[in-house]
């Protein structure tokens, strides 16, 4: 499935006719750098044990999600965010380039994902959904919001209400969203569709403790972006310490295995491989 999904960007890179000396390699630039392509492999998770004869039409939806999410990159790197000088093993965007080349290709990023989204071949009230979906958990009330709260109380410790609900909408939403937006492009019910979300923000809020953890533990070489870098940002380890954030993690995790249960044996499967694979230890 990864390999699938890898093979896809490749070969759908987004790209404009111009005379703009490189403006088509930066659009490439973050999403040739790799990642661990997680929400892209939630869709397509779900709708590999769900309907996996809709998997080849689902890898557009699940590139938009690759786009929003690497846009989302690009811009939390800039100099008025956290002014990262790597991403992913390399330069950041506008380390590469330029500020003003970041800022456009993550809007880029964020326009073609739902330019790809309105030409899926499914149902126009499929598309539809898929939008609001992707819309709704990027937008306002999810992940901007969530970025908003995290760069204005930098310095200014929050409870842990509060920290979690800053990284459900920064983090989280946009992860459960995958999740339900596989669910959509198999057309099941609305009570699983919805289960399914609140699996996705309890795994968005594991894949956040795990980030972490990561940045208080790792160089920046095995993490390929800066680490002890959240020294003024409200995160679990800074709230909790690194044996309360590591303890959360795994009871989150246990919680997470619980009610997963509650579905079905194949979804259970592939939500479990990916848990497995990038959410635990």
């Amino acid at each position: 499935m990864l390999e699938k999904f890898k093979q896809y960007l490749e070969q759908n890179f987004p790209k404009t006719q111009s005379f703009h000396p490189f403006f088509n390699e930066a659009l490439k630039w973050m999403l040739q750098a790799g990642g661990k392509h997680f929400r892209a492999q939630l869709l397509l998770g779900i709708v590999n044990a769900k309907n996996p004869a809709l998997f080849d039409k689902a890898l557009d939806a699940a590139l938009a999600l690759e786009f929003i999410h690497t846009y989302s990159l690009i811009h939390d790197d800039l100099p008025a965010m956290d002014n990262a000088s790597l991403r992913r093993g390399r330069q950041t965007l506008h380390k590469k380039y330029d500020e003003t080349t970041a800022i456009l290709v993550g809007d880029a990023l964020n326009t073609q994902a739902f330019l790809l989204l309105s030409k899926l071949d499914l149902k126009e009230s499929i598309r539809l959904k898929l939008i609001e979906t992707l819309a709704f958990n990027a937008g306002i009330n999810g992940m901007i919001i969530g970025q908003a709260i995290d760069c204005y109380f930098e310095d200014k410790p929050l409870n842990l209400e509060q920290v979690e609900f800053l990284h459900i909408h920064k983090t989280a939403r946009l992860i459960a969203a995958s999740l339900k937006m596989g669910c959509e492009i198999c057309e099941l019910g609305e009570k699983e569709c919805e289960q399914i979300y609140e699996i996705g923000l309890l795994i968005g809020l594991i894949f956040q403790i795990k980030d972490d953890i990561i940045d208080a533990t790792l160089d920046t070489k095995d993490a390929g972006k800066p680490t002890h870098n959240d020294t003024h940002k409200n995160s679990f380890v800074k709230l909790l310490g690194l044996e309360g954030a590591k303890k959360a993690k795994n009871d989150k995790i246990t919680l997470c295995e619980e009610k997963m249960r509650n579905l079905d044996s194949k979804l259970t499967n592939e939500l479990g491989i990916l848990i497995n694979k990038y959410l635990k230890g």
